[in-house]
């Protein structure tokens, strides 16, 4: 298969591997509450592990992605997917709630780290054309995961069981990440003796990794991504058992989850071809915008109805602007190091998945509700539209659209 051909077979990996990864990891807001009555330990002991993952991606997601810089991305994705795998059928066992906590937290978090920025660097590095879109599609395979693994760990809990349920997911991880993680293959410009004949057209092909981080332009995305993430992860979390604390159902409450997940298949292919028609700069502040009032309309619905109509708003949103700060990397730094900047902006990132369970708890704790929450989220998505509204491209890309 030709080169051309084949990095279609690399957006696919990538998808289905973000697909697993992120529904492994996001299956635990399913087993909040059952974890909570089987065990005894509190909403926000069992949240803190998913506050724990997310500080575990933090840390480890430059490592991946300098990892994949030097030894290629299969390397990484391969080791992530057997440790994803390994780490999910001990956290099953769990006996106390601090060994769940770092089982889940530290390792599952740590391991889907190794999917989310070599894939999406190696992605950048495959296409020079239609870039935004083909990183979207792989971001849109992560966003298949409330529709499948979401409903799939829901389906095994009333059947087996958290413990049971968890298990599984291992097992499906395990069989499906391995064997795809062994598709992967490192760009064609980064092979062979194209990495000179393509630096021509790099953006500051001189520059170094230490240079790198202290450009503005760095120190801006990830405010970005940071505040962007804090914006939506506490309402992705809690929202399901905000539901149900409504008075809906557990069954009905997950099936939130895939209305977000449904649209934001359709927000990442929108955004994906916007960024590249109208520049990924402009399409991703004006989605910021869009996705703080959706996460504030939270704080006024109670019924399945208005749940369902703010949950299509917020998951085209938050899923469709997610993949552009990848392309924004991609026009301003060079390809040699793009899962290092990639893995930086992602552990800004996860740094902002990492309040929303922990504060969303301690919020719903403290005042017996979750409005106080999406209030906060709301200031949080203002601050990353105002970083975007500042940033000013001056690397050499081409800034306000895409690589063509």
């Amino acid at each position: 298969m030709s080169g051309h051909s084949y990095r279609w077979v690399i957006v696919a990996a990538g998808g289905l591997l973000g697909c697993v990864a992120v529904g492994a990891m996001f299956s635990l807001p399913v087993f909040l509450l059952p974890m909570a009555q089987d065990t005894g330990w509190s909403v926000t002991g069992i949240s803190t592990a998913m506050t724990v993952g997310f500080l575990a991606m933090a840390a480890a997601s430059m490592a991946w992605g300098n990892l994949s810089d030097r030894y290629g991305p299969r390397t990484a994705v391969l080791t992530g997917s057997v440790v994803l795998a390994a780490s999910m059928a001990l956290a099953s066992r769990a006996a106390s709630l601090i060994e769940f906590q770092l089982l889940f937290g530290v390792l599952i978090g740590a391991s889907t780290a190794a999917v989310f920025a070599p894939m999406i660097a190696c992605v950048t590095g495959w296409f020079e054309t239609r870039r935004a879109l083909a990183v979207s599609l792989v971001s849109a395979g992560m966003g298949m995961a409330p529709m499948t693994m979401s409903p799939l760990a829901a389906w095994l809990l009333e059947r087996y069981g958290w413990r049971g349920a968890m298990l599984g997911i291992a097992a499906i991880a395990a069989a499906l990440m391995i064997p795809v993680s062994l598709l992967v293959r490192r760009a064609p410009a980064l092979s062979g003796a194209a990495p000179a004949a393509a630096a021509a057209n790099e953006p500051r092909s001189d520059m170094t990794v230490r240079q790198a981080v202290r450009t503005p332009q760095f120190i801006a995305l990830m405010l970005a991504n940071f505040f962007c993430c804090a914006t939506h992860s506490g309402p992705i979390f809690h929202t399901v058992s905000y539901a149900q604390t409504c008075g809906i159902p557990m069954v009905m409450a997950v099936t939130i989850y895939s209305v977000e997940g449904l649209a934001g298949m359709g927000g990442r292919l929108a955004f994906g071809i916007l960024g590249d028609r109208c520049g990924a700069l402009r399409v991703l502040t004006l989605g910021l915008l869009v996705q703080a009032l959706g996460v504030l309309s939270y704080a006024f619905v109670s019924t399945l109805g208005p749940f369902y109509a703010v949950a299509a708003v917020v998951g085209f949103m938050y899923a469709g602007t997610m993949p552009l700060y990848a392309v924004l990397v991609r026009e301003n730094f060079p390809l040699k190091m793009m899962g290092t900047i990639v893995g930086g902006t992602a552990m800004a990132g996860s740094l902002g998945m990492s309040t929303g369970p922990l504060v969303g708890g301690m919020v719903y704790d403290h005042f017996g509700s979750y409005a106080p929450m999406y209030i906060g989220s709301f200031g949080m998505g203002l601050a990353a539209t105002l970083v975007l509204v500042a940033f000013r491209s001056s690397l050499g890309g081409m800034p306000g659209r895409a690589a063509a």
